[in-house]
């Protein structure tokens, strides 16, 4: 495992129980949970996307600000559903945000999973072309995208502009350069996680995926991630790609950790269905002392296979809490397991 980071989903509620009442009080709180991750050590901060929820949405303000009040850690998604997304708009929002970052973006994207409302890209004016899928549309807006970042010319200029031009076919401004070679693809199938090597992009595999042969769920994405790194060494590409996985773990230090994930122990797959057609299969939760929470995370395949690995936090629970939890793993796990 080369790199660590935390992932969150970014929820609020107005409970008395929640550290996080208000859209302001996720944004604000996540913007300082990277400060203080970077401070610790961390390697990576990455927020989850969903829309008409009460979590983090529209991502490019959130990832402009904390890349401007950080200076080293790696800023994300996962991941960004492409089905909602204007895939130009989409390249100078991100471009923006990768400049002001000083080029640390790393956007996680996909087609997305199942969300509050029915079809909700509809309601952002999109709709699959006739003979599409949903997911179709998700990768085709995907697909426009990653050309969009390669920075080449494809509009005609006018011929009396407003501002001088230069010589040819105009892109989008502003262009990032490298950050093309930073977009990942979040797969939830093995056909998907090949698909997405073929088209060069890194590859994020959550803590779900299609339920494909029954077998554990770590044994399943290590295997995606084994089908994935042999289709991108059939494509030829030039660079080593990375590849993340998302857990839920936590090493339970004092009273807070033991009251809050204690009855997490002993955590198992669980078997759900993200629509009526696709079985799905749900990792397991790690909660336990650091010397057993070491022996359990060496079992896990996919996290041998990874090089990145993204805690997913409970921001619900505060800054201070969240740290303490990354702290946790970055001192007492994370170094027997290869990291640093």
């Amino acid at each position: 495992m080369k790199k660590l980071g935390f992932l969150s989903f970014g929820h609020w509620t107005p409970s008395p129980q929640s550290q996080t009442r208000s859209a302001a009080d996720t944004l604000l709180q996540s913007i300082e949970l990277a400060v203080a991750a970077e401070q610790l050590g961390l390697d990576g901060a990455y927020f989850r996307v969903h829309h008409f929820a009460r979590q983090l949405a529209s991502p490019f303000p959130l990832l402009a600000a904390v890349g401007a009040r950080t200076s080293t850690i790696e800023i994300g998604t996962a991941v960004i559903d492409m089905r909602y997304e204007n895939p130009l708009y989409m390249a100078e929002d991100a471009g923006s945000a990768d400049l002001i970052a000083g080029g640390r973006l790393q956007l996680g994207i996909s087609r997305g999973s199942p969300e509050q409302v029915i079809d909700g890209w509809r309601y952002f004016g999109y709709q699959p072309a006739e003979g599409e899928s949903d997911a179709d549309m998700g990768r085709r807006h995907a697909e426009v995208f990653l050309d969009i970042l390669r920075g080449e010319g494809f509009a005609k200029p006018n011929p009396q502009p407003m501002f001088p031009n230069p010589p040819g076919l105009l892109r989008l401004e502003p262009h990032s350069e490298g950050l093309r070679e930073r977009i990942w693809w979040g797969a939830g199938s093995n056909a998907t996680a090949v698909w997405a090597a073929k088209l060069g992009m890194n590859l994020q595999s959550s803590t779900l995926k299609n339920d494909e042969t029954g077998e554990p769920f770590h044994v399943q994405q290590a295997a995606q991630i084994r089908s994935y790194r042999a289709a991108w060494k059939e494509a030829g590409h030039s660079r080593e790609p990375r590849v993340s996985v998302s857990r839920s773990i936590f090493a339970l230090m004092d009273d807070r950790d033991r009251a809050y994930f204690g009855s997490e122990r002993g955590g198992e797959d669980q078997i759900g269905f993200i629509d009526p057609r696709t079985r799905a299969i749900f990792g397991r939760s790690y909660a336990a002392e650091p010397d057993v929470l070491i022996e359990q995370l060496r079992q896990d395949e996919a996290i041998a296979e990874a090089d990145t690995l993204l805690l997913t936090i409970p921001n619900q629970l505060g800054v201070d809490y969240c740290a303490h939890a990354i702290e946790a793993i970055l001192k007492h796990v994370a170094p027997a397991l290869g990291w640093r």
